[in-house]
């Protein structure tokens, strides 16, 4: 994965109640992204990446959104999400590293021993939310650290990525021996700059670049 390293990552995700919610649209925002010099693609949905694989030769990060009644977790939360992503095979499969409730009370620890088993040669990323979740899926033995989910769990409720000058990154990357994937409203070119001079090894941009609502939300929030 070494063409990652530095480089940029675009999310091309839409859930279904988006207007953009379509594997031929997510399709042609990974073209789109490619021209503009991305070098990955992160995806939600066995029909969105194999879709994206049509349109471009780029490494994908994989995951699968789904809820569970009895848990908080909703990104690759399960066995069965993993069995679906390996029907298109993306470079990586993100899962959620976090210590919300699971679903079936499983661990991570649990679920990660198992998909390791049943698909070795697979690279993982841990989306995470706090430094403790880090460095437990860095001791876990997980590919790539992420920092999806600070600010959007219970744990991390409050915190900015950005804060003190992206303080939650440099510690971790002062403990974790696997690289660290910036995400999580990396949301301009300076803050993408700086995590990356930082020392994280890639940065994902999503809604910043492929949710134009969100994006046009901002121009209309500047009007008031």
């Amino acid at each position: 994965m070494e063409e990652l390293r530095h480089k940029l990552i675009v999310s091309c995700q839409a859930l279904p109640d988006e207007p953009l919610h379509s594997d031929f649209i997510m399709a042609r925002m990974a073209v789109a992204a490619k021209e503009g010099g991305a070098s990955g693609i992160r995806a939600n949905s066995v029909v969105d990446i194999a879709a994206i694989q049509k349109a471009v030769d780029l490494p994908i990060i994989g995951i699968i959104k789904r809820d569970y009644e009895d848990a908080d977790v909703y990104i690759t939360a399960t066995m069965k999400e993993v069995d679906e992503l390996m029907t298109v095979r993306p470079n990586i499969i993100a899962i959620d590293a976090t210590t919300s409730t699971r679903p079936n009370g499983e661990s991570l620890k649990e679920f990660f021993q198992k998909a390791k088993e049943k698909y070795p040669d697979q690279l993982w990323m841990a989306d995470c939310s706090t430094i403790d979740e880090m460095l437990t899926a860095d001791q876990l033995g997980f590919d790539f650290i992420g920092t999806t989910l600070v600010g959007y769990t219970k744990q991390s409720q409050g915190d900015k990525i950005e804060s003190n000058d992206f303080e939650i990154i440099r510690k971790a990357l002062s403990k974790l021996s696997h690289p660290l994937i910036a995400e999580g409203n990396i949301d301009t070119p300076d803050k993408v700059r700086r995590v990356l001079e930082l020392g994280a090894y890639s940065v994902v941009v999503g809604s910043a670049i492929t949710r134009p609502q969100l994006i046009t939300k901002k121009f209309v929030e500047a009007t008031k």
